[in-house]
């Protein structure tokens, strides 16, 4: 008999999941709680109702979720009568800034230097105290540059306390990082734990724009570093599924974490053509009980968001080495309609087909792309 998943949301990373997941005879059912879906497969309901909620469990072996701004006494409620994976602990560290970074401090972890404030007042304290540049971001929501503001002198603390808008910030001292990068690592039921390829990725605008993997100058070391501090997350929190770890590589080559997610990630996306298994099959194999497959990169691949306003697909499939993962969404300034994978079998080619599509999406940021190692 198939294992019936359920999903808590019905955006683009449900609608992945489910599709990684109809070849393993999985069958899906998504639940929206506001009402907007745009997965477009599987049992859709919609609605936060307790009548909605107890529908949606009835037909779940297993639950698992595609955002982790969710309340955890919901997952608390489902996990009386049904597995959830990943936990509602996981989920309850991840979405609390405060808690994610003690628990990076008890697994000796490094991070940026931070600061916890309540006040403006604190907040202006704080960033005298760690020197400006500081990064303010509010210790729970927030995502794709929401929930913070960059402090570039202590006076500035009373606007950016009000224009976050929370009462409880974390601050954190800027670092001067060579680039950003990002691990995506999955643990199954029975404890084994498999790694991808570190990624290196581009924002603007506090929105991801651009993931490479793997890449030219990572080597065993240094890999080796983000995946015993991704593994001991894993261990501590019990973890079943994918977990994914941003981090900033320093000039000195050191790794410092930023923030964990509890789900499959966009800085992972380009496993579903880059890597032997996908991100997405290794979260469902892992929640069921399932082998894990195996995470090794299949040639080089740059994952490009599609963002606001979607190109031509056959002027885009028209090109090498292009895979078009489109969501179903209507435009919209600063929505993630579609993502590209374009592949290659060495560096120089990959950024010659990368620059061909960005060349074609309306408003792309390809003459600020700069993957200095690469």
């Amino acid at each position: 008999m198939a294992m019936q998943i359920g999903i808590l949301g019905a955006g683009q990373l449900g609608r992945m999941m489910a599709l990684a997941g109809l070849p393993l005879g999985q069958q899906f059912t998504l639940l929206d709680p506001n009402g907007t879906p745009s997965a477009g497969i599987g049992e859709l309901l919609t609605g936060s109702d307790d009548a909605t909620l107890e529908d949606f469990i009835a037909r779940a072996d297993v639950v698992t979720y595609e955002f982790e701004h969710l309340p955890v006494t919901l997952l608390e409620r489902i996990e009386q009568v049904r597995p959830v994976y990943p936990s509602s602990r996981a989920i309850a560290v991840c979405q609390h800034r405060a808690k994610e970074k003690a628990l990076f401090s008890q697994l000796g972890i490094p991070t940026p230097e931070y600061r916890l404030v309540d006040s403006a007042e604190a907040l202006e304290a704080a960033a005298r105290e760690l020197g400006c540049p500081v990064v303010a971001k509010s210790t729970t929501e927030g995502y794709d540059g929401k929930g913070q503001a960059v402090l570039r002198a202590p006076e500035q603390a009373s606007e950016a306390w009000q224009s976050i808008g929370h009462d409880q910030l974390v601050v954190e001292a800027f670092v001067d990082f060579v680039r950003e990068v990002s691990l995506i690592a999955v643990r199954g039921r029975d404890g084994s734990v498999r790694s991808y390829p570190i990624t290196q990725n581009q924002h603007e605008e506090g929105i991801l724009r651009y993931s490479v993997a793997p890449l030219p100058d990572v080597d065993a070391t240094l890999q080796s570093t983000a995946d015993g501090y991704i593994q001991a997350l894993l261990d501590e929190l019990d973890y079943v599924g994918v977990l994914s770890l941003e981090l900033f590589q320093t000039r000195d080559g050191r790794l410092l974490a930023n923030e964990m997610a509890p789900r499959v990630h966009n800085s992972g996306h380009w496993t579903m053509n880059g890597a032997v298994t996908s991100q997405f099959e290794n979260h469902l194999r892992a929640i069921a009980g399932l082998p894990l497959g195996d995470t090794r990169a299949r040639g080089l691949t740059c994952m490009v968001n599609v963002i606001g306003e979607e190109g031509d697909s056959a002027a885009l499939l028209a090109l090498d080495g292009v895979h078009l993962h489109r969501y179903g969404k209507a435009p919209r300034t600063g929505r993630k309609l579609a993502h590209i994978n374009v592949v290659a079998e060495d560096y120089s080619t990959l950024m010659q087909r990368v620059h061909a599509v960005t060349a074609l999406l309306p408003g792309a940021f390809d003459n600020t792309m700069h993957w200095d190692n690469v």
